[in-house]
Protein backbone atom coordinates (compact mmCIF):
# COMPACT_ATOMS: atom_id res chain seq x y z
CA UNK A 1 0.00 0.00 0.00
CA UNK A 2 1.88 3.40 -0.93
CA UNK A 3 0.82 6.85 0.93
CA UNK A 4 0.13 9.29 -1.07
CA UNK A 5 1.76 12.89 -0.74
CA UNK A 6 0.13 16.25 -0.53
CA UNK A 7 2.29 18.84 -2.50
CA UNK A 8 1.92 22.25 -0.77
CA UNK A 9 0.98 25.05 -3.38
CA UNK A 10 0.78 28.77 -3.57
CA UNK A 11 0.14 30.11 0.08
CA UNK A 12 0.50 27.03 1.59
CA UNK A 13 3.91 26.51 1.27
CA UNK A 14 6.50 26.01 3.95
CA UNK A 15 8.24 29.03 5.40
CA UNK A 16 11.27 27.17 4.22
CA UNK A 17 10.31 26.71 0.77
CA UNK A 18 9.27 30.72 0.07
CA UNK A 19 11.73 32.46 -1.77
CA UNK A 20 11.65 35.77 -0.19
CA UNK A 21 9.80 37.49 -3.17
CA UNK A 22 7.23 35.02 -2.60
CA UNK A 23 7.31 35.35 1.12
CA UNK A 24 6.84 39.20 0.74
CA UNK A 25 4.07 38.29 -1.63
CA UNK A 26 2.45 36.62 0.81
CA UNK A 27 2.65 39.41 3.37
CA UNK A 28 1.32 41.81 1.27
CA UNK A 29 -1.70 39.93 0.54
CA UNK A 30 -2.65 39.01 4.22
CA UNK A 31 -2.14 42.82 5.17
CA UNK A 32 -5.83 44.25 4.31
CA UNK A 33 -4.74 48.20 5.15
CA UNK A 34 -1.43 47.64 2.59
CA UNK A 35 -3.34 45.87 -0.07
CA UNK A 36 -6.27 49.27 0.33
CA UNK A 37 -3.23 51.21 0.10
CA UNK A 38 -1.76 49.59 -2.75
CA UNK A 39 -5.61 49.78 -4.74
CA UNK A 40 -5.84 53.40 -3.98
CA UNK A 41 -2.65 54.63 -5.51
CA UNK A 42 -2.85 52.35 -8.35
CA UNK A 43 -6.23 54.28 -8.99
CA UNK A 44 -4.28 57.26 -8.78
CA UNK A 45 -1.73 56.68 -10.86
CA UNK A 46 -4.13 55.22 -13.36
CA UNK A 47 -5.91 59.00 -13.09
CA UNK A 48 -2.59 60.70 -13.55
CA UNK A 49 -2.51 58.57 -16.91
CA UNK A 50 -5.57 59.62 -17.86
CA UNK A 51 -4.84 63.47 -16.70
CA UNK A 52 -1.73 63.52 -18.91
CA UNK A 53 -3.44 62.51 -22.00
CA UNK A 54 -6.83 64.42 -21.35
CA UNK A 55 -5.38 67.87 -20.40
CA UNK A 56 -2.72 68.05 -22.86
CA UNK A 57 -2.32 69.75 -26.14
CA UNK A 58 -3.88 73.26 -27.68
CA UNK A 59 -7.48 71.84 -27.32
CA UNK A 60 -7.51 69.27 -24.48
CA UNK A 61 -10.66 67.13 -24.08
CA UNK A 62 -10.90 68.46 -20.42
CA UNK A 63 -9.50 72.04 -20.40
CA UNK A 64 -8.01 73.09 -16.88
CA UNK A 65 -7.79 76.62 -18.12
CA UNK A 66 -10.40 77.65 -20.19
CA UNK A 67 -12.14 80.78 -18.19
CA UNK A 68 -16.20 80.67 -18.47
CA UNK A 69 -16.94 83.45 -15.88
CA UNK A 70 -20.34 83.50 -16.40
CA UNK A 71 -20.54 80.22 -14.64
CA UNK A 72 -17.78 80.96 -11.56
CA UNK A 73 -18.81 79.34 -8.23
CA UNK A 74 -20.90 76.70 -9.60
CA UNK A 75 -21.20 74.02 -7.18
CA UNK A 76 -20.07 70.48 -8.33
CA UNK A 77 -22.61 68.01 -10.59
CA UNK A 78 -24.13 71.89 -11.80
CA UNK A 79 -25.12 71.64 -15.22
CA UNK A 80 -23.39 74.25 -17.74
CA UNK A 81 -25.31 77.77 -18.24
CA UNK A 82 -25.72 76.79 -22.25
CA UNK A 83 -27.09 80.40 -23.18
CA UNK A 84 -24.05 81.92 -21.41
CA UNK A 85 -21.01 79.64 -22.43
CA UNK A 86 -19.18 79.17 -25.82
CA UNK A 87 -20.07 75.95 -27.45
CA UNK A 88 -16.53 75.56 -27.88
CA UNK A 89 -16.02 76.04 -24.14
CA UNK A 90 -18.81 73.17 -22.71
CA UNK A 91 -17.06 70.54 -21.09
CA UNK A 92 -17.70 66.66 -21.40
CA UNK A 93 -21.29 65.52 -20.23
CA UNK A 94 -21.95 69.43 -19.97
CA UNK A 95 -21.79 69.73 -16.59
CA UNK A 96 -19.14 70.79 -14.04
CA UNK A 97 -18.45 67.16 -11.82
CA UNK A 98 -16.59 68.84 -8.99
CA UNK A 99 -17.89 72.34 -9.74
CA UNK A 100 -16.01 75.76 -11.14
CA UNK A 101 -14.01 78.54 -9.30
CA UNK A 102 -14.11 82.40 -9.49
CA UNK A 103 -12.81 82.01 -12.75
CA UNK A 104 -15.08 79.54 -13.81
CA UNK A 105 -12.49 76.99 -14.82
CA UNK A 106 -13.57 73.65 -14.11
CA UNK A 107 -12.27 72.35 -10.65
CA UNK A 108 -12.56 68.24 -11.73
CA UNK A 109 -10.00 69.19 -15.32
CA UNK A 110 -7.59 71.28 -12.92
CA UNK A 111 -7.65 68.50 -10.66
CA UNK A 112 -6.41 65.81 -13.26
CA UNK A 113 -3.65 67.60 -14.07
CA UNK A 114 -3.04 68.16 -10.80
CA UNK A 115 -2.92 64.62 -9.87
CA UNK A 116 -0.60 64.23 -12.85
CA UNK A 117 1.56 67.14 -11.99
CA UNK A 118 1.57 65.34 -8.22
CA UNK A 119 2.61 61.81 -9.14
CA UNK A 120 5.18 63.45 -11.56
CA UNK A 121 6.91 64.97 -9.09
CA UNK A 122 6.34 62.29 -6.39
CA UNK A 123 8.18 59.65 -8.38
CA UNK A 124 10.74 62.14 -10.28
CA UNK A 125 11.60 63.63 -6.83
CA UNK A 126 12.39 60.35 -5.27
CA UNK A 127 13.89 58.73 -8.39
CA UNK A 128 16.61 61.83 -8.03
CA UNK A 129 17.19 61.02 -3.79
CA UNK A 130 17.40 57.56 -4.19
CA UNK A 131 20.07 57.86 -6.71
CA UNK A 132 22.12 59.65 -4.61
CA UNK A 133 21.23 58.01 -1.25
CA UNK A 134 22.35 55.02 -2.70
CA UNK A 135 25.49 55.79 -3.76
CA UNK A 136 26.31 57.49 -0.93
CA UNK A 137 24.95 55.17 1.51
CA UNK A 138 26.50 52.69 -0.16
CA UNK A 139 30.11 54.86 -0.31
CA UNK A 140 29.98 55.33 3.62
CA UNK A 141 28.45 51.37 4.24
CA UNK A 142 31.21 49.85 2.25
CA UNK A 143 34.19 52.37 3.22
CA UNK A 144 32.77 53.54 6.19
CA UNK A 145 36.16 52.42 8.48
CA UNK A 146 38.63 53.07 5.91
CA UNK A 147 41.48 56.28 6.64
CA UNK A 148 41.57 59.21 4.29
CA UNK A 149 44.51 61.39 4.48
CA UNK A 150 45.27 64.89 3.01
CA UNK A 151 44.35 64.25 -0.64
CA UNK A 152 41.20 62.82 0.08
CA UNK A 153 40.26 65.94 2.20
CA UNK A 154 41.18 68.10 -0.64
CA UNK A 155 39.73 66.62 -3.39
CA UNK A 156 36.68 66.67 -0.92
CA UNK A 157 37.15 70.33 -0.59
CA UNK A 158 38.02 70.99 -4.09
CA UNK A 159 35.17 69.54 -5.93
CA UNK A 160 32.23 71.02 -4.29
CA UNK A 161 33.98 74.45 -5.07
CA UNK A 162 33.95 73.35 -8.67
CA UNK A 163 30.44 72.24 -8.71
CA UNK A 164 29.55 75.21 -7.16
CA UNK A 165 31.05 77.24 -9.99
CA UNK A 166 29.06 74.41 -12.29
CA UNK A 167 25.84 75.57 -11.45
CA UNK A 168 26.16 79.10 -12.31
CA UNK A 169 27.82 80.57 -8.81
CA UNK A 170 25.02 79.38 -6.49
CA UNK A 171 26.23 79.87 -3.06
CA UNK A 172 27.21 76.21 -2.21
CA UNK A 173 24.78 75.81 1.05
CA UNK A 174 21.69 75.99 -1.53
CA UNK A 175 23.17 72.21 -2.88
CA UNK A 176 24.35 70.71 0.42
CA UNK A 177 22.58 67.23 -1.20
CA UNK A 178 24.48 67.90 -4.69
CA UNK A 179 27.75 69.27 -2.97
CA UNK A 180 27.44 65.92 -0.56
CA UNK A 181 27.64 63.89 -3.79
CA UNK A 182 30.73 65.73 -5.12
CA UNK A 183 32.42 65.71 -1.18
CA UNK A 184 32.02 62.09 -1.41
CA UNK A 185 33.50 61.97 -5.40
CA UNK A 186 36.31 63.94 -4.37
CA UNK A 187 37.14 61.67 -1.13
CA UNK A 188 36.89 58.84 -3.01
CA UNK A 189 39.40 60.47 -5.95
CA UNK A 190 41.70 61.38 -2.93
CA UNK A 191 41.87 57.71 -1.81
CA UNK A 192 42.53 56.99 -5.24
CA UNK A 193 45.76 59.07 -5.64
CA UNK A 194 46.71 58.13 -1.53
CA UNK A 195 47.16 54.25 -2.91
CA UNK A 196 49.70 55.46 -5.86
CA UNK A 197 52.71 53.97 -4.95
CA UNK A 198 54.33 57.30 -5.43
CA UNK A 199 52.05 58.98 -2.82
CA UNK A 200 51.93 56.46 -0.04
CA UNK A 201 53.74 58.71 2.23
CA UNK A 202 50.36 60.32 2.61
CA UNK A 203 49.03 57.32 4.48
CA UNK A 204 50.79 58.61 7.30
CA UNK A 205 48.95 61.22 7.71
CA UNK A 206 45.34 59.50 7.88
CA UNK A 207 42.82 62.39 9.48
CA UNK A 208 39.49 61.18 9.05
CA UNK A 209 37.04 58.13 8.10
CA UNK A 210 34.75 57.82 5.61
CA UNK A 211 31.57 57.45 7.65
CA UNK A 212 32.60 60.51 9.59
CA UNK A 213 32.44 62.89 6.23
CA UNK A 214 29.00 61.00 6.08
CA UNK A 215 28.02 61.55 9.40
CA UNK A 216 28.64 65.19 9.48
CA UNK A 217 27.16 65.59 5.85
CA UNK A 218 23.88 64.27 7.18
CA UNK A 219 23.63 66.66 10.24
CA UNK A 220 24.65 69.58 8.25
CA UNK A 221 21.77 68.38 5.87
CA UNK A 222 19.36 67.71 9.10
CA UNK A 223 20.05 70.68 10.88
CA UNK A 224 18.47 72.55 8.29
CA UNK A 225 14.89 72.93 8.24
CA UNK A 226 14.34 70.83 4.94
CA UNK A 227 11.48 72.77 3.67
CA UNK A 228 12.80 76.07 4.08
CA UNK A 229 15.83 75.26 1.88
CA UNK A 230 14.01 73.74 -0.62
CA UNK A 231 11.61 77.15 -0.73
CA UNK A 232 14.80 78.99 -0.89
CA UNK A 233 16.67 77.39 -3.93
CA UNK A 234 12.84 77.35 -6.07
CA UNK A 235 13.06 81.12 -5.40
CA UNK A 236 15.75 81.81 -6.66
CA UNK A 237 15.45 79.41 -9.49
CA UNK A 238 13.24 80.14 -12.85
CA UNK A 239 9.46 78.80 -12.18
CA UNK A 240 9.45 75.20 -13.75
CA UNK A 241 8.04 71.92 -12.74
CA UNK A 242 11.39 70.12 -13.56
CA UNK A 243 13.13 72.98 -11.41
CA UNK A 244 11.27 71.46 -8.41
CA UNK A 245 11.58 68.28 -9.04
CA UNK A 246 14.85 68.11 -9.24
CA UNK A 247 15.61 70.66 -5.89
CA UNK A 248 13.02 68.70 -3.95
CA UNK A 249 14.59 65.47 -5.01
CA UNK A 250 18.61 66.86 -4.64
CA UNK A 251 16.93 67.68 -0.58
CA UNK A 252 15.30 64.29 -0.34
CA UNK A 253 18.62 61.74 0.18
CA UNK A 254 19.58 61.64 3.24
CA UNK A 255 16.68 58.95 4.29
CA UNK A 256 17.72 56.77 1.54
CA UNK A 257 21.24 57.06 2.37
CA UNK A 258 21.11 56.11 5.83
CA UNK A 259 18.74 52.99 4.94
CA UNK A 260 21.29 51.56 2.73
CA UNK A 261 24.05 52.57 4.88
CA UNK A 262 22.47 50.25 8.08
CA UNK A 263 22.03 47.69 5.49
CA UNK A 264 25.53 47.52 3.68
CA UNK A 265 27.33 47.88 7.29
CA UNK A 266 25.00 44.43 7.96
CA UNK A 267 25.71 42.65 4.84
CA UNK A 268 29.54 43.60 4.35
CA UNK A 269 30.66 41.15 6.80
CA UNK A 270 28.44 37.80 5.16
CA UNK A 271 30.39 35.20 3.56
CA UNK A 272 28.88 35.88 0.06
CA UNK A 273 31.11 38.99 0.17
CA UNK A 274 33.83 37.53 1.60
CA UNK A 275 33.45 35.15 -1.46
CA UNK A 276 33.01 37.33 -4.27
CA UNK A 277 36.22 39.68 -2.57
CA UNK A 278 37.95 36.60 -2.92
CA UNK A 279 37.49 35.95 -6.25
CA UNK A 280 38.55 39.67 -7.37
CA UNK A 281 35.58 41.91 -7.32
CA UNK A 282 36.15 45.30 -7.13
CA UNK A 283 34.77 47.47 -4.72
CA UNK A 284 32.27 48.99 -7.39
CA UNK A 285 31.12 45.73 -8.42
CA UNK A 286 30.67 44.56 -4.68
CA UNK A 287 28.79 47.55 -3.63
CA UNK A 288 26.92 47.77 -6.64
CA UNK A 289 26.24 44.29 -7.58
CA UNK A 290 26.22 42.59 -4.21
CA UNK A 291 25.64 44.95 -1.72
CA UNK A 292 22.99 47.22 -2.52
CA UNK A 293 20.70 44.60 -4.38
CA UNK A 294 20.42 42.93 -1.57
CA UNK A 295 19.31 46.36 0.43
CA UNK A 296 16.63 47.09 -1.71
CA UNK A 297 14.36 46.45 0.65
CA UNK A 298 15.19 49.73 2.66
CA UNK A 299 15.02 51.69 -0.59
CA UNK A 300 11.84 50.45 -1.43
CA UNK A 301 10.46 51.48 2.13
CA UNK A 302 12.24 54.66 1.73
CA UNK A 303 11.24 55.17 -1.14
CA UNK A 304 7.18 54.83 -0.20
CA UNK A 305 8.29 57.30 2.20
CA UNK A 306 9.37 59.91 0.55
CA UNK A 307 6.56 60.17 -2.18
CA UNK A 308 4.11 61.19 -0.24
CA UNK A 309 6.84 63.75 1.69
CA UNK A 310 7.73 65.12 -2.12
CA UNK A 311 3.96 65.36 -3.19
CA UNK A 312 3.24 67.33 0.09
CA UNK A 313 6.34 69.56 -0.65
CA UNK A 314 4.79 70.41 -4.36
CA UNK A 315 1.74 71.43 -2.58
CA UNK A 316 3.16 73.39 0.12
CA UNK A 317 5.39 75.08 -2.78
CA UNK A 318 2.25 75.72 -4.72
CA UNK A 319 0.06 77.08 -1.68
CA UNK A 320 2.33 79.82 -0.69
CA UNK A 321 3.20 80.90 -5.01
CA UNK A 322 6.71 79.10 -5.25
CA UNK A 323 5.28 76.10 -7.10
CA UNK A 324 3.94 75.24 -10.50
CA UNK A 325 3.43 78.55 -12.15
CA UNK A 326 0.06 79.02 -13.73
CA UNK A 327 -2.37 78.49 -15.87
CA UNK A 328 -0.85 74.65 -15.13
CA UNK A 329 -2.90 73.61 -12.03
CA UNK A 330 -1.41 71.56 -9.17
CA UNK A 331 -3.34 70.60 -5.50
CA UNK A 332 -1.85 72.99 -4.23
CA UNK A 333 -2.82 76.48 -6.10
CA UNK A 334 -6.10 74.84 -5.91
CA UNK A 335 -6.35 75.17 -2.91
CA UNK A 336 -4.38 78.69 -2.65
CA UNK A 337 -7.13 80.00 -4.42
CA UNK A 338 -10.10 78.21 -2.84
CA UNK A 339 -9.09 79.87 0.25
CA UNK A 340 -10.42 83.06 0.41
CA UNK A 341 -13.80 81.37 -0.72
CA UNK A 342 -13.70 78.77 2.17
CA UNK A 343 -17.94 80.16 3.12
CA UNK A 344 -18.95 80.41 -0.74
CA UNK A 345 -17.11 77.81 -2.31
CA UNK A 346 -16.08 75.36 -0.10
CA UNK A 347 -15.40 72.61 -2.59
CA UNK A 348 -12.23 74.92 -3.37
CA UNK A 349 -10.47 73.64 -0.68
CA UNK A 350 -12.20 70.02 0.48
CA UNK A 351 -11.53 68.56 -2.89
CA UNK A 352 -8.13 68.66 -3.22
CA UNK A 353 -7.56 68.50 0.43
CA UNK A 354 -9.07 64.98 0.18
CA UNK A 355 -7.18 64.26 -2.42
CA UNK A 356 -3.40 64.91 -0.85
CA UNK A 357 -5.53 63.44 2.69
CA UNK A 358 -6.32 60.35 0.91
CA UNK A 359 -2.75 59.58 -1.00
CA UNK A 360 -0.36 60.20 1.72
CA UNK A 361 -2.66 57.77 3.99
CA UNK A 362 -2.41 55.83 0.92
CA UNK A 363 1.59 55.45 0.62
CA UNK A 364 2.20 55.41 4.66
CA UNK A 365 -0.48 52.41 4.85
CA UNK A 366 1.71 50.50 1.80
CA UNK A 367 4.97 51.35 2.78
CA UNK A 368 4.52 50.49 6.67
CA UNK A 369 2.82 47.01 4.68
CA UNK A 370 5.83 47.07 2.79
CA UNK A 371 8.33 47.41 5.70
CA UNK A 372 6.31 45.27 7.43
CA UNK A 373 6.41 42.37 4.49
CA UNK A 374 9.99 42.55 3.84
CA UNK A 375 10.92 42.08 8.02
CA UNK A 376 12.39 38.49 7.83
CA UNK A 377 11.46 38.16 10.93
CA UNK A 378 7.08 38.55 10.16
CA UNK A 379 4.98 35.75 10.23
CA UNK A 380 1.96 34.67 8.60
CA UNK A 381 -1.01 36.22 9.43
Amino acid sequence: MTTRTETPQGNDLPEEILTPWQRIGRNLRQDRFAMWGAFVLLFFFALAVAGWWATAGDNPYFSPSTVRLPDRFKPPLSKVNLQAVAPGEVPPMGMYLFGTDELGRDIFARMLEGTKIAMAVGFVAVGISMIIGIFMGGIAGFHGNRQIGPASLLGAILFPVAGGFLFGGLSLWYLIPLEGALIFTGALSGMWLESLPQLGFLQRYSLVNVDTIFIVLVDVQLSFPTFFLILTAIAILPPSIWNIMIVIGLFGWVGPARFVRGEILSLRERPFIEAARAIGGSDMRLIFLHLVPNSLAAVLVSATIGVPSAILSEAGLSFLGFGVPPPDASWGNILSDGRFFLFDAPWLMVIPGIAILIVVLAFNLFGEGLREAMNPRSKPG
